[in-house]
């Protein structure tokens, strides 16, 4: 009995409940609008059981030791190396790249490594203009026109090792360049690109190129060169040989060395009248 009591009970606190609730919502609406009726007996709607938030993502060290290695590595280098590898990267994409863009890139931490700023501020390949560095170049040229006009101001020539550095497509443009004819490009020892002035681009008469061609050269490469000298011009375009081959002159022969004699009769033997300076002594009490 007892049971069912407190079982009514509950039903009753439940219909007051939900009329209670119905009476408030019905003063929140307009009045044109009625009110749904409570419902008796009607069970209030359990709340769905909260899930448990979903447990994180453990970070593990070992997910970045290959990264935390290579950069104790590259910080642990020496200061010449770490250099390279700046230079390098600033060579590589030819832009203004601020301390910490560069130890992204290469771990080079420059801000708390003195000895590597110091270094690079006083590089003459890296231009630092207080806050960026950049790769200074040996000459400032950024294109096909720059370049043309820089070898147009050097009449003597330019290497092309001073002018490979100034942008990444400088070699191409070169080689351009001299198909065109603008340039001629001489390899040797070391690679020389000179201007090809229009001014020096003249007409020779049919005659003169006639007379070039009739001149006839010796086949011996070395009467061409005892020619050379003899106008007090230097071959540089042959084998040196001995000067007397390339003048005629007859080679002096060589003195022989004569091969020292062993004692013969005829040696003279000095002090021989004092043997005993040529027999050792058998004990040291001799020379008590």
């Amino acid at each position: 009995m007892d049971l069912n009591e407190r079982l009514s009970r509950f039903k009753l606190q439940q219909e007051r409940c939900q009329a209670s609730l119905s009476t408030i919502a019905a003063a929140r609406t307009p009045p044109a609008a009625a009110a749904p009726k409570p419902q008796p007996y009607a069970a209030a709607p359990r709340p769905a059981p909260a899930r448990p938030p979903a447990p994180l993502p453990a970070v593990r060290f070992s997910d970045d030791t290959a990264r935390l290695q290579k950069m104790h590595a590259v910080r642990t280098s020496a200061v010449g190396s770490q250099i390279k590898d700046v230079i390098e990267l600033l060579y590589r994409t030819r832009r203004a790249l601020t301390a910490r863009e560069i130890n992204d890139a290469t771990y080079v931490d420059i801000e708390r490594n003195g000895a590597v700023f110091d270094s690079l501020r006083k590089n003459p390949k890296v231009c630092f203009d207080g806050r960026c560095f950049s790769y200074k170049p040996t000459h400032s040229v950024t294109g096909k026109d720059g370049l043309l006009a820089l070898i147009a101001d050097c009449r003597d020539g330019i290497p092309v090792k001073e002018v490979e550095d100034a942008y990444p497509s400088v070699l191409e443009d070169l080689q351009a360049l001299k198909s065109s004819g603008d340039i001629y490009w001489l390899s040797g020892e070391q690679d020389n690109v000179y201007p090809n002035d229009p001014r020096s681009r003249l007409e020779l008469d049919t005659e003169l190129k006639k007379l070039f061609k009739e001149i006839k050269l010796p086949k011996d490469m070395l009467d061409i060169e005892k020619e050379l000298r003899r106008n007090g011009e230097k071959p540089v375009t042959v084998k040196r040989r001995p000067a007397e081959q390339i003048l005629g002159k007859k080679p002096k022969p060589l003195k022989s060395r004569k091969k020292p004699r062993g004692l013969t009769s005829r040696s003279k033997i000095t002090n021989v009248h004092m043997p005993e300076l040529f027999v050792l002594p058998m004990d040291t009490k001799d020379f008590i």
